[in-house]
């Protein structure tokens, strides 16, 4: 089973389920914008992505440059702050079994498969 944390507006999350999607018909999409992770869920992403919380944050958006650029912040606080801010989350995010990647490239994708 595939997990796609989705955001229907990007060009690039779009791609990538038309990727799984031709690929497989075992997976979910859940649309991160209106069902973000919890702390707990996204603790289980990263620990499956091998990364860490800033490393998924989206450093080139407004929010992100409004309120955390230049800010120093421990990883559960980033947790935190991506919980409480999925806009923030990189996109799309793919979690199959104990195994993540983030869809940028589409062909990232490929290595779940």
């Amino acid at each position: 089973m595939i997990t796609i944390y989705h955001n229907n507006g990007c060009t690039k999350s779009r791609c990538a389920l038309e990727l799984i999607e031709k690929r497989t018909k075992d997976f979910s999409v859940i649309e991160y914008l209106k069902t973000p992770p919890s702390e707990k869920e996204l603790k289980g992403i990263l620990k499956k992505l091998g990364m860490k919380a800033e490393d998924i944050v989206r450093k080139k958006e407004s929010l992100f440059k409004e309120k955390f650029q230049g800010k120093k912040f421990s990883d559960d606080q980033w947790v935190g702050i991506l919980a409480k801010n999925p806009i923030l989350i990189e996109r799309p995010i793919i979690v199959k079994g104990n195994k993540a990647v983030i869809g940028r490239p589409t062909e990232n994708i490929l290595k779940l498969f």
